[in-house]
């Protein structure tokens, strides 16, 4: 995680400057801010979280633990009107036991995991992410003057039905970082195909948020308001997603991967004069090593 190093050796030497009561809180900023970093990295990576689902029901209870480390490269359009689209190389982790899931910048502790039957399991828990949204005023000119959008800590719960037919997942998420202090509620439908080495999984989905999450990321507040730049109050709205992940298995434990997927954003969003696109696409391309 060398992108964390220039943070911190900053923020060391600001902090030996500053008064002896102001250091230690000085200290948990800057290890937070370093660890928010990282798991940025990891925010968009659907091959690696949806690692579990490449196991049966039954497998997915038999104990133990599984690892996965691995690294991609990603890019993906931006809903803001002049902003470039953007570029990430990041690093994978995935780790799995019977009470934890770390996969991506997301961590869960299990709680529930009931058998309906030898083909289908009721799954949840307690979730923890990183939500890597938001810009700068610099990313646009559309954005001149506009007040810095940051992404969060968002915590939660997450239900999965596995079945023959698909996984279902179901997730709530409320902002725990007080930025844009609104919630998401997320359902997702996915299928796995396997063709020996290979496997395909379509995916449908669709997340609801909340009048406070879309005024955060697409609203204009009265005082960024200028010619051209109306305000603008956004309101609830469901964003539609569908996406595709091609995974290869070049051996038992090596996997290459390309996911792409496309994200359809709600009129509530896409109304704001800081928004010209209602349809963001992106993919990512890697590789992961299995333990």
């Amino acid at each position: 995680m060398t992108v964390t190093a220039p943070l911190l050796t900053t923020g060391a030497a600001v902090i030996q400057r500053a008064p002896r009561a102001q250091r230690a809180h000085a200290w948990r900023r800057v290890t937070i801010t370093a660890m928010l970093t990282a798991s940025a990295w990891v925010a968009a990576t659907p091959a690696c979280a949806q690692e579990q689902t490449d196991a049966s029901p039954a497998a997915s209870s038999a104990g133990g633990s599984r690892w996965g480390l691995g690294l991609a490269a990603g890019v993906r359009e931006r809903a803001y009107a002049g902003a470039d689209r953007k570029f990430s190389a990041l690093p994978l982790l995935f780790y799995e036991n019977d009470w934890l899931r770390v996969a991506g910048a997301t961590a869960e502790a299990k709680l529930l995991n009931y058998s309906l039957s030898p083909t289908q399991r009721l799954t949840g828990g307690l979730q923890l992410k990183y939500a890597a949204d938001g810009y700068k005023a610099s990313d646009s000119p559309t954005l001149t003057g506009m007040a810095e959008r940051k992404g969060g800590l968002l915590g939660g719960v997450g239900l999965g039905w596995q079945n023959p037919i698909a996984q279902v997942s179901l997730e709530w998420s409320s902002d725990l970082s007080g930025h844009s202090k609104g919630q998401r509620l997320q359902l997702q439908v996915e299928r796995r195909f396997q063709f020996g080495a290979a496997s395909l999984s379509p995916r449908l989905g669709a997340q609801w948020m909340d009048r406070k999450w879309v005024d955060y990321y697409y609203g204009v507040r009265a005082d960024e308001v200028l010619v051209g730049r109306p305000a603008y109050a956004g309101e609830a709205g469901v964003a539609l997603e569908a996406g595709l992940r091609l995974d290869y298995a070049i051996q038992k434990r090596h996997v290459v991967f390309l996911d792409v997927g496309v994200t359809h954003l709600p009129k509530e969003a896409t109304r704001s004069p800081i928004v010209d696109r209602s349809n963001v696409p992106r993919a990512l391309v890697g590789y992961l090593y299995r333990f």
